[in-house]
C-alpha cells in the first residue's frame, strides 16, 4: 500500500452519469489484483473523506477506475482535468484469487462490472471466461469491448433497450447445465448478490463463489469501521480490510 501523488491522465464520461479517470502514478504501486481498490481524493479540501473505487484497469504506472455521478463528491470529481494532481492510497483490500480455477462464470451489474474487467484481464491468458454483464439500459453501457476475450458474453438491460431483456443472474441460471465451471465471480448491488446466492442454492450449484461487495466506506483500511458487514457465523467482517473480496457463503446479503 502506498500513498501517491498521482497525475491525471484523462477524466471523460463513458456511459450516462458514469465516468473513467485515468492517472499516472509517479512509481509503481507494485502487484494489483482485481478486486483491490484506491482511495482516491476528489481534490477539494472541503471534501476530506476520498472516495473508495474499484481498479478497472492497471497497466504498469497507469491506473484507471470510474464512478457513477451520486453526490457532490463525485460531482466535484467530475470536474478535474487532464494535468490536475490528485492523492491516491494503492492498492487496497484483497482481490479474486483465481489460482486453481480453469473455467469461471463472471456475472456484473452496472458499475459492478469494474473489478470485474480488473481480474479478466489480469488471467485472461490463462483461464476461460463466461461472462454475463446487466445495466439499467443502453445508455448506461460501458466498456462492452473489455469482455471481447471472454469465451462468451451476455449482455443484458432491464428494459430490454440492448442484448437481452431481463438481468444478469437470471442470463446466467439460463446456460448454467452447459457450463463446465470450476467457479463464479461476481460483482453488483446487493439484490443481485441476495438472488444469485439464493439461486445457486436453489438449484444445487456447488461451485465456489466470490463475490466484490460494495460498501461505503471511511478510512479503506480497516480502522473507521464504517464498512462492517455481517458473517455467516455471526462474526463481522470490514469489507474494505477482510475484502471486499469474500466468498458469497460467508456473508450475509
Amino acid at each position: 500500500m502506498k500513498d501517491l501523488i498521482a497525475k491525471v491522465k484523462s477524466n471523460q464520461m463513458i456511459a450516462e452519469n458514469t465516468y473513467m479517470i485515468t492517472f499516472v502514478l509517479p512509481e509503481s504501486a507494485g502487484d494489483i489484483r482485481g478486486g483491490q481498490f484506491v482511495n482516491l481524493s476528489v481534490g477539494d479540501s472541503s471534501h476530506l473523506l476520498r472516495r473508495p473505487l474499484g481498479i478497472c484497469i492497471a497497466e504498469g504506472k497507469e491506473i484507471s477506475v470510474c464512478y457513477q455521478l451520486k453526490g457532490e463528491g463525485t460531482k466535484k470529481l467530475s470536474k478535474i482535468k487532464t494535468g490536475d494532481s490528485l492523492n491516491v492510497l494503492l492498492p487496497l483490500g484483497n482481490g479474486f484469487d483465481l489460482s486453481g480455477y480453469k473455467n469461471i462464470a463472471v456475472i456484473g451489474g452496472g458499475v459492478g462490472i469494474f473489478p470485474l474487467i480488473a481480474a479478466i484481464r489480469e488471467n485472461i491468458k490463462h483461464k476461460n471466461f463466461y461472462s454475463y454483464i446487466g445495466f439499467r439500459s443502453k445508455s448506461a453501457l460501458c466498456l462492452i469491448n473489455e469482455f471481447d476475450k471472454c469465451k462468451s458474453l451476455t449482455v443484458t438491460t432491464d428494459d430490454g433497450s440492448y442484448g437481452k431483456s431481463g438481468n444478469a443472474v437470471d442470463a446466467f441460471f439460463e446456460d448454467v447445465q452447459n457450463l463446465n465451471l470450476d467457479a463464479i465471480i461476481a460483482c453488483g448491488p446487493p439484490s443481485m448478490l441476495k438472488s444469485l446466492k439464493e439461486k445457486l442454492l436453489k438449484n444445487a450449484i456447488d461451485v465456489p463463489c466470490f463475490v466484490s461487495l460494495e460498501e461505503r466506506m471511511g478510512c479503506g483500511v480497516g480502522a473507521c469501521l464504517v464498512c462492517v458487514c455481517k458473517k455467516n457465523d455471526g462474526n463481522n467482517a470490514r469489507v474494505c480490510k477482510d475484502g471486499p473480496v469474500f466468498n458469497i457463503n460467508d456473508v450475509v446479503l
